[in-house]
This record gives C-alpha cells, structure tokens and sequence, in this order.
C-alpha cells in the first residue's frame, strides 16, 4: 500500500531503546515512528502539534512515571492508542496501566512480532494483552469479592513512592523528582508502612525482593 497508515510516537528517554523498537516496527510496511520524544515534556508538545495513531511508552520516564503520561496523553488525545513499553516485569503496572487507558503492556524484551501485532491491534482499538496478563486479570477477577490486600491496595501514587523507597532514594531526593512536600511523601510513606504493616525501609525492600516488585 502506498505511504503508512499507522503513524508511531515513541516516547523513551534511551536513544538505543528508540532505535531499537524502531528497527524492529520497520519489519511492517504499514507502520511509521513519525515522532520521537525523551521526555514527558517532549511527548506532551509533540501530540499537541502532530497527529498520531499510536504512542509507545517507557513507564520509567526520567523524574516521573509513565502513568502520569499516560493520564495526560488521554486527556490531550482521548483517541491515541497507548502502548506501555517496559523493563518491569507484567505484574508490578499492566493491570494498572490497563486500567487507566492503555492499550496493552509489553517489556522490553518483547519479540518484533509481538510488538507490531500489539501496535496493530492498538489501532484497530483493541487491547494486547499477553498470556500472563490475562492469568492475572482472571485471578484479580476471580477474587473480586475479597478487599484488596497487601501492595494491591496501594493507590498508584503510594505505589511509585513505594518503588523508589525500595530502590534506595531519599524522601528527600523523592519529593523532589515527583515535585511534591517532603511532608507529603512523609505522609504516603506512612500509609504505605500501615497498608503494607511494616516498619520501616528494609522491611519494605524485603517485601519488595519477597513479591517480586525490585526491577
């Protein structure tokens, strides 16, 4: 056919993580990366001045998460279709993600035809989920009538300063990065330790390793 129809923005801040999804969607006639942006800024100004069909995105954006792009590329472009890109393993975002818009959740080991079968079926308004992603929705449904429990009960804010606890940041250098009070993530940081019924940063880092949450 002539020219593409299925135009492609990759927002990742690695340029040899660009290059690399963009090698692997050239196997795909139909399928152009017609943007690149490095950072949610980027991204947000791109969309703004660009029409794009699909949006591939790595969760782990410098100085914020690519959830909170996500929100934000819905709000500014209800009819994007939202891929998220990651390093993390399927259970610490994809149900999360999904939950918030996004069109599917693929790691960054993906094979090529996984990721242009998951870019096609984006645009067509479908959503790509892989084997383990269906097996855990069916269980999430499944208990449906039980509270949730443990880092499943943690909002997705408590949940990314969970994340950068256990990786060692400072409450200080957290604040900072998602541009909030120390006193606020002083105050997540306790609801997490009452949630999670722990006491303090080592216990969360070995509920972490136990659960499989470290990336």
């Amino acid at each position: 056919m002539p020219g593409f129809s299925i135009r492609v923005l990759l927002v990742d801040d690695h340029a040899v993580v660009r290059n690399g999804v963009r090698l692997m969607l050239g196997a795909a006639p139909e399928i152009s990366v017609t943007g690149e942006a490095a950072s949610e800024r980027d991204a947000l100004t791109l969309v703004q001045a660009q029409d794009f069909d699909v949006a591939l995105v790595d969760i782990a954006l410098p100085g914020r998460n690519g959830l909170e792009l996500l929100k934000k590329l819905r709000q500014e472009r209800p009819r994007l279709a939202v891929l998220m890109l990651s390093m993390y393993a399927e259970n610490l975002y994809a149900l999360r993600a999904l939950k918030l818009g996004a069109a599917g959740y693929l790691t960054k080991d993906c094979s090529a035809a996984s990721l242009i079968a998951a870019v096609r079926k984006a645009h067509t308004g479908g959503k790509y989920l892989s084997a383990q992603i269906v097996d855990q929705m069916v269980t999430r449904f499944s208990d449906s009538q039980l509270p949730p429990c443990g880092h499943q009960a943690l909002t997705d804010r408590e949940f990314e300063v969970f994340k950068l606890i256990v990786q060692g940041k400072s409450l200080a250098s957290i604040a900072a990065s998602l541009h909030l009070s120390a006193s606020t993530i002083t105050t997540y940081r306790a609801r997490i330790c009452k949630k999670l019924e722990l006491g303090s940063n080592a216990e969360m880092t070995r509920y972490a390793m136990e659960h499989s949450l470290l990336p």
